[in-house]
């Protein structure tokens, strides 16, 4: 083991994690002042049930022993055997236990990121009940084609470096299809519906852009030269990717806005994630300009277009940033930068865009199908949208009886949301 490596893995463990309280904010600053707690808490709940989930059975199933390339075995049930030996199929000079803790922070912020395209709309016990669901039964499986020893999609060759399509393809995909079944919300298409507060936006997207580095620069899993390259081409792609996004909306608008440079951001940092790797820094320029303005265009004009609520552009930020930097890595990637992985079309291997769409098709259609059956699953259960009236008056109040700036409920309101009794109407839960 290597100790260096071993202090490296550690600090990136804590900075991935750093990213989900992170995403609360971004997130929570682009929802309306009456939906920012219940949004928050959502993201805030999904480090509670996944960090339990991936120790009881989570890691087993994503990196465990392969079972017909698909899943993996539940040996390691609850971390048994998961201790100081490294594992040489993942990480061979660090702990096996210090791999699955840094596994354990993707595993986490992957199903916060749905969060944006079910916002303002859904009851909190059901959320979690289908994040449970869909953490066992959607992320872990693809975690293991992807990066576990005899998935079918790493024996395959699909490069991923950091999570283009196991965390946001899979994410994205599944925002977008939670929009399209739960429907719109009821103030959709009305000026009430934007962000209320950009410096959370701000903040969210600095300690997100932080936290990436941990991210993708921490997959390399070692202190070493491609960790170093890795953090340079995520935060060049980054930068590069809020130019395109600012370009774009100047073209498209007439102005820039802070909102469209945070966004741009986060766009960059998703495109870059599975080619970070494997690309030079010169290249992650092209690919950040523009998955930024890709990334644009699907939040606005296309988003519009198709007429869908994806509330916080999960898809559009996401799914469609995930599929760009998945094909570009296909395009982009060059065995100088790592002799590990492959070169791509620009280097003489058209071959790569191929593995590369089949691990994009397969992503999008099993977490596609995949999260319909859940979310008509815990539908048809629990009930999983709130009511209109819930909807209007707002999730803080109506679902957690809390609000982000109480001053500004004053005392003359609280009979018109809880009546006499102090109940509110409707559940509240």
């Amino acid at each position: 083991m290597n100790s260096g490596d071993t202090a490296w893995i550690l600090a990136s463990s804590a900075l991935v994690l750093l990213m989900t309280p992170g995403l609360a904010f971004f997130y929570g600053g682009l929802v309306r002042t009456k939906n920012v707690i219940t949004t928050m808490l959502q993201v805030v709940s999904v480090i509670l049930v996944v960090s339990l989930q991936w120790v009881v059975i989570g890691y087993s199933l994503a990196f465990g022993p392969d079972v017909h390339h698909i899943i993996g075995n539940l040996s390691w049930f609850m971390m048994r055997g998961v201790g100081a030996a490294p594992d040489s199929d993942y990480a061979s000079t660090i702990p096996n236990m210090l791999f699955s803790i840094f596994q354990m922070m993707f595993a986490i912020i992957t199903p916060a990121l749905i969060v944006g395209g079910l916002a303002e709309r859904v009851k909190f016990a059901s959320f979690v009940v289908f994040i449970v669901l869909w953490a066992t039964i959607i992320y872990d499986p693809l975690a293991h084609w992807v990066w576990g020893a005899g998935g079918w999609l790493h024996t395959l060759g699909v490069l991923d470096f950091a999570g283009g399509t196991v965390v946001h393809i899979s994410s994205g995909v599944a925002g977008l299809v939670a929009a399209l079944y739960l429907g719109r919300r009821a103030e959709h298409g009305s000026g009430e519906i934007k962000a209320h507060n950009v410096p959370f936006v701000l903040l969210g997207t600095a300690l997100l852009w932080f936290g990436w580095f941990g991210f993708n620069a921490g997959s390399a899993l070692a202190a070493n030269y491609l960790s170093a390259e890795a953090f340079l081409a995520t935060n060049t792609a980054t930068a590069a990717a809020a130019v395109g996004w600012m370009i774009a909306e100047k073209l498209r608008t007439g102005h820039v806005t802070l909102v469209g440079a945070c966004a741009g951001a986060v766009a960059g940092l998703v495109a870059i994630t599975p080619a970070a790797g494997f690309v030079s820094p010169g290249w992650s320029i092209v690919l950040g300009l523009l998955g930024g303005a890709i990334c644009y265009l699907a939040s606005t004009f296309m988003k519009s277009k198709l007429g869908y609520d994806d509330a916080l552009d999960a898809f559009g930020g996401h799914g469609i940033g995930g599929t760009w930097g998945a094909l570009a890595t296909g395009i982009f990637a060059s065995t100088t930068v790592n002799s590990a992985g492959a070169n791509g079309l620009i280097h003489g291997n058209a071959h790569q865009v191929l593995l590369q769409l089949t691990g994009i098709v397969a992503t999008w259609l099993f977490s596609g199908i995949g999260t319909f059956i859940l979310l008509w699953v815990v539908d048809k259960l629990i009930g999983i949208r709130v009511t209109k009236e819930e909807e209007i008056m707002g999730l803080d109040l109506a679902l957690h009886r809390e609000s982000a700036y109480p001053e500004t409920l004053t005392a003359s309101e609280l009979p018109k949301y809880f009546g006499a009794s102090g109940q509110t109407f409707g559940h509240d839960s």
